[in-house]
């Protein structure tokens, strides 16, 4: 890639808000002495704005803070009696705990962004003209912030996965998937994200920009060395194309 398109993906990731407290500090501190990095934050943003046309304002009430207090409190006084008699608990508090902290850091916008995408693309026409150019898939579960982030190019078929907040259990890896009209209902497998801790990219050389942008792509939890059955086995998210095109 580029360093446009890694300045280009970092503001579409600082205005989705899928960043760490840390480096979203670092790009408003770069944003004020790069000019490319601002005006693609602003192209993003002004990207974007459009989504919010497709949802009402709706202002918190005012014990919306204090009843998530409540029910941290409540789980942990829950999690320390299942600690004291050996009974899970520690996952759903450190769930709620996670929650606080994104909510705090004023991350639920973000994440309303972010599901606003995925709500205009399977609700939007996808059966319009293809337009060559960048597109973008969110891929994520219930109310987290994504797990990952791929872009295409149609006019090269380059997909970039990038996570986000993905983790891999030991002996665990990730496996992308097709699904097309063309192709048939079974996924098709689309190769391994051997290192999560970077981007994964891929060519796809062999389908057709309007296969692609109609396609559904999905990630899987799978033994190391990918699917014993050609088949996702285990948990999968799936994500489809909106376009990002200027």
């Amino acid at each position: 890639m580029t360093d446009r398109d890694d300045i280009d993906m970092l503001a579409a990731e600082y205005v989705l808000g899928t960043l760490e407290p840390a480096q979203r500090q670092s790009v408003e501190t770069r944003r004020s002495q790069e000019p490319e990095l601002d005006r693609a934050i602003s192209d993003w943003e002004a990207r974007l704005s459009t989504l919010n046309a497709h949802y009402d304002e709706v202002a918190p009430s005012r014990d919306l803070f204090a009843g998530i207090r409540a029910r941290i409190e409540g789980a942990a006084q829950a999690t320390r009696q299942a600690a004291s008699q050996h009974v899970p608990g520690v996952v759903e508090f450190a769930k709620l705990k996670r929650r606080l902290a994104v909510w705090r850091a004023g991350a639920l916008g973000a994440a309303a962004i972010a599901a606003s995408l995925i709500v205009v693309v399977l609700s939007g026409d996808l059966n319009s003209p293809v337009q060559n150019g960048q597109f973008v898939a969110v891929f994520h579960r219930d109310d987290t912030q994504p797990a990952f982030v791929m872009s295409v190019d149609l006019e090269t078929r380059e997909v970039t996965i990038r996570p986000v907040e993905a983790t891999v259990p030991e002996g665990k890896t990730y496996q992308l998937w097709i699904v097309t009209e063309e192709t048939g209902p079974k996924p098709k497998s689309l190769g391994l994200l051997e290192n999560i801790a970077n981007p994964t990219t891929k060519q796809l050389g062999g389908f057709d920009p309007a296969m692609l942008r109609n396609a559904t792509f999905g990630i899987s939890l799978e033994p190391e060395g990918g699917s014993p059955t050609g088949q996702p086995t285990g948990p999968a998210i799936h994500g489809r194309l909106i376009s990002v095109a200027q």
